[in-house]
């Protein structure tokens, strides 16, 4: 059906409609992709972290007009929905303590200056010491959309604080952090992906705040990816398929991608989205990985050897 309603001012994902369809909500998304998954942004994102390996800054957000949020800045997505979402990235976001420490433990062994930017550094007592730059910028996240959250309802709520899969080593470490590293870069693209999906569907201070969420989620999927093809130059995706979708054995441990994937989407409410909203969602994954895909072709050895030498 085509959408007959007057178009709103552009804003980060151009054109606004106040009901807009399938296909205005994807040339939204195209925008927006190819704006914040350009190759050029990439590869600056992967590049400034040989510095910080030495230089812990966090990357400073925008100012945010937090008392502008309002529900009318919500498009093409029911408002109930919406809210419902936003609980469900809440919910993900919140343990970020836990994250941030099974990942250095994964790699305090092999990569000890990676350790330090995503957890920081402990005592000999196992206290933290010194927050990891991740820690720091990933952080920032749950308390932005608890505002949000009470911006669009005038209701507080306490994020639910589940527990993270810990650090769970096997007598080889290489493998180990592999299998831990293939996750973790899977997670932040899904987040990155949540992220410009809400974006497409938000306008204003809204919109501003989601920015900042994606604008942290590529830069960390692009370090960790980056960082992973440099570390496991002899990986193909053979085998990265293989590693995300099994476990080793029936009583293993750790998550598959498959269980991930339902966890997520029970969080996310995903049976209330309507088809257009679940259409959109897998255009965004599908379009993004087009991107990252593109980029990743770039990352030869050489480069990548100069890069982190």
């Amino acid at each position: 059906m085509v959408n007959t309603t007057t178009p709103l001012a552009e804003d980060l994902a151009g054109q606004s409609y106040t009901s807009p369809n399938y296909w205005q909500i994807q040339q939204r998304l195209r925008s927006l992709i190819d704006n914040y998954v350009a190759t050029e942004k990439l590869q600056e994102r992967l590049e400034d972290l040989p510095t910080q390996f030495t230089n812990h800054q966090t990357r400073p957000w925008k100012h945010i007009d937090w008392q502008a949020i309002n529900r009318n800045q919500i498009i093409g997505v029911d408002p109930e929905v919406f809210l419902s979402i936003l609980i469900g990235a809440l919910d993900t976001e919140a343990p970020i303590r836990g994250y941030t420490q099974t990942s250095r433990q994964y790699l305090e062994q092999l990569h000890p200056h990676m350790a330090r930017v995503v957890g920081g550094t402990v005592g000999e007592d196992g206290e933290l010491q010194e927050i990891g730059l991740w820690e720091k910028e990933e952080r920032q996240h749950t308390p932005a959309l608890l505002k949000v959250y009470t911006q669009l309802t005038g209701e507080k709520i306490t994020p639910k604080l589940r527990t993270v899969r810990g650090y769970l080593p096997t007598d080889d470490p290489q493998e180990d952090l592999y299998r831990h590293g293939l996750h973790r870069v899977a997670t932040e693209y899904g987040a990155t992906c949540l992220y410009l999906w809400m974006m497409a569907h938000t306008t204003g201070a809204l919109q501003d705040v989601l920015e900042e969420l994606t604008k942290d989620e590529v830069n960390h999927m692009t370090k960790f990816w980056g960082f992973g093809v440099w570390a496991y130059p002899d990986t193909g995706l053979i085998r990265i398929t293989k590693t995300l979708i099994k476990t080793r054995s029936q009583n293993y441990e750790r998550n598959n991608l498959m269980r991930t994937l339902r966890r997520m989407m029970n969080t996310l409410n995903w049976k209330a989205w309507t088809f257009s909203n679940k259409a959109t969602l897998l255009f965004t994954f599908t379009y993004t990985m087009h991107h990252l895909w593109k980029w990743h072709n770039t990352l030869t050895p050489q480069y990548l050897q100069n890069l982190f030498e």
